[in-house]
């Protein structure tokens, strides 16, 4: 290698001497244009390889008037849920050959909101994916930069925007059919934030299940997601079974899989046992879950594709740029997984 090549970090003319072509064919294999010969793109990619040459990602902009640099806005990745569908997104990125720059916000203010878009506009990414699950954060992106292409996960029905999002209604309405199929008479509900859209989609499928099947539809218990939340509506479950509550509380739906935790406890200080004297359904699969006393049954989001069809949604509406007067909508299947916690009794 030219001693002054090793010197420095080498350029698309370095690789272009070593291949003996031109730097136009160099841009040309990099680009994966068809119109190379398989034996000329085998010299440049074996020079490449020899001279370590990566890609300056600046000048390759001004070429192309692209960052291959994804922003991604996300709310509260402490809680699982917004949390692995950021990994989701990440790694449907990475497959897709695009970088990712995120912005986190602990709390959903629409200045907190038009701060993060500001910052990833003065970035030039090339479109933008916000984990939209609350209201306020759906009602925000309309303050995005115009001409943005954007797709929203969980956003609910965001106006102009395209969204994907998993079928949380039909996720919600597994877990009571499989509960009132045991025989239970009513399912009771643990329900998450009002301002979740998740948790208003947990609740209007459990509501719409006992509805199909003339099934009483008990008050529901509102929680926020965490384990003392859910510790607590156990208690107040407790103290109504106690009360002789009709529909007795013998079958419950927790909103998360944290909330059914707290759920586990309350039953068990109270010397309920579970699966035998009442059954419990969460919604996550959270890796947790299956090492419950008992293992939970769930319902298990695929976050995985979840970041797959955002990321293909996205890169089609940078490809054809935003189409915001014809809007799509993707929706994930969620499936249910049984275990312990509602089996059969003894």
């Amino acid at each position: 290698m030219d001693p002054e090549v090793s010197a420095r970090s080498p350029v698309m003319v370095d690789v272009a001497r070593m291949a003996g072509v031109s730097h136009q064919t160099v841009s040309r294999v990099l680009n994966d244009h068809p119109n190379v010969r398989p034996a000329t793109r085998e010299k440049v990619l074996a020079a490449i390889e020899q001279l370590g040459y990566r890609r300056n990602r600046t000048a390759r902009a001004l070429v192309t008037r692209r960052t291959n640099t994804l922003g991604v806005v996300a709310f509260d990745t402490t809680l699982y849920g917004p949390a692995s569908t950021l990994f989701g997104i990440e790694q449907a990125a990475r497959e897709a050959g695009y970088f990712v720059s995120i912005v986190s916000l602990k709390n959903i203010t629409r200045q907190g909101i038009d701060e993060a878009l500001d910052y990833l506009a003065e970035q030039s990414v090339d479109g933008l994916i916000v984990i939209a699950p609350q209201r306020s954060a759906v009602d925000a992106l309309a303050g995005r930069p115009p001409k943005m292409p954007a797709v929203a996960v969980e956003g609910g029905e965001a106006g102009e925007l395209p969204v994907v999002a998993v079928d949380q209604v039909e996720g919600a309405k597994m877990a009571t059919r499989h509960l009132l199929d045991q025989g239970h008479r009513t399912v009771w509900h643990v329900a998450g934030p009002a301002e979740w859209l998740e948790a208003e989609g947990r609740v209007r499928g459990w509501q719409q299940a006992l509805e199909e099947s003339d099934a009483p539809v008990p008050e529901f218990i509102r929680g926020d997601w965490s384990p003392l939340s859910g510790y607590q509506a156990g208690q107040e479950l407790v103290k109504r079974r106690r009360d002789g509550a009709a529909p007795v509380v013998d079958a419950v739906f927790a909103g998360n899989d944290q909330m059914a935790l707290g759920l586990l406890r309350a039953f068990g200080e109270a010397g309920i046992r579970v699966p035998d004297d009442v059954r419990v359904v969460g919604f996550d699969d959270i890796p947790e879950a299956e090492f419950f006393s008992p293992p939970l049954t769930t319902v298990r989001q695929d976050f995985a594709e979840v970041g797959r069809q955002s990321m293909s949604m996205l890169l089609a509406e940078i490809d054809s740029g935003p189409r915001r007067s014809s809007a799509r909508r993707s929706i994930v299947a969620a499936e249910l997984v049984v275990r312990a916690s509602s089996a059969a009794s003894g």
